[in-house]
């Protein structure tokens, strides 16, 4: 394997990043098998909760496919809780980002800002204003948003609930995660 030959950014060549630019297209294809192995590690990670974290993700993405949603927006119910294992305070920035360059901005809207939307319905026990979402009121995605929590997340975490395996989504995922709709390096081409 070929390896670039700077040590700083500055003093990268047009060679250097042609061989950078040749690995990252494999590297960027395998993206979505990374990300459900990431899901994996949600797999027995109760934190108190009725059921595990990958099976609450599991649940949601049914709920969302068995009412009929399109394959991003099933993908985002999949993945709307894929930070918890490495964002404990913000878990929804992580799998917004992740999504973002590959979701309609709407969704990827709905998954960012699910966590206060979902708060409706916990946060007052916490000591916390329950109706905080209500600052975002008047925003286009609100209504959509609300209704992901209350029809899809709020109601995944039922140990007798359907949960299709998450080999079931993989194709999805492959799907949706194989082509940017948007990123800043979308249409880079190395110089030659």
């Amino acid at each position: 394997m070929q390896r670039a030959r700077f040590r700083r950014m500055q003093d990268s060549t047009a060679a250097d990043w042609k061989i950078i630019a040749g690995e990252f297209g494999p590297y960027a294809a395998a993206l979505p098998d990374r990300v459900l192995a990431h899901m994996r590690l949600l797999a027995g990670d109760y934190g108190g909760f009725p059921i595990d974290r990958l099976q609450h993700c599991l649940q949601t993405a049914t709920l969302a496919y068995r009412d009929g949603r399109d394959e991003e927006y099933v993908v985002c119910a999949l993945l709307h809780d894929i930070g918890d294992t490495l964002a404990s305070w913000n878990h929804p920035d992580v799998a917004a980002a992740i999504l973002k360059p590959f979701v309609r901005p709407e969704y990827h809207w709905m998954v960012e800002k699910h966590g206060i939307f979902q708060g409706h319905y916990f946060f007052h026990h916490l000591g916390m204003d329950r109706d905080a979402r209500e600052q975002l009121r008047g925003h286009a995605c609100f209504d959509l948003t609300a209704e992901f929590c209350e029809a899809f997340d709020a109601p995944a975490f039922d140990p007798d609930g359907e949960t299709m395996p998450l080999d079931f989504f993989a194709p999805m995922v492959r799907r949706v995660l194989g082509t940017p709709k948007q990123s800043l390096y979308r249409e880079a081409r190395p110089a030659e």
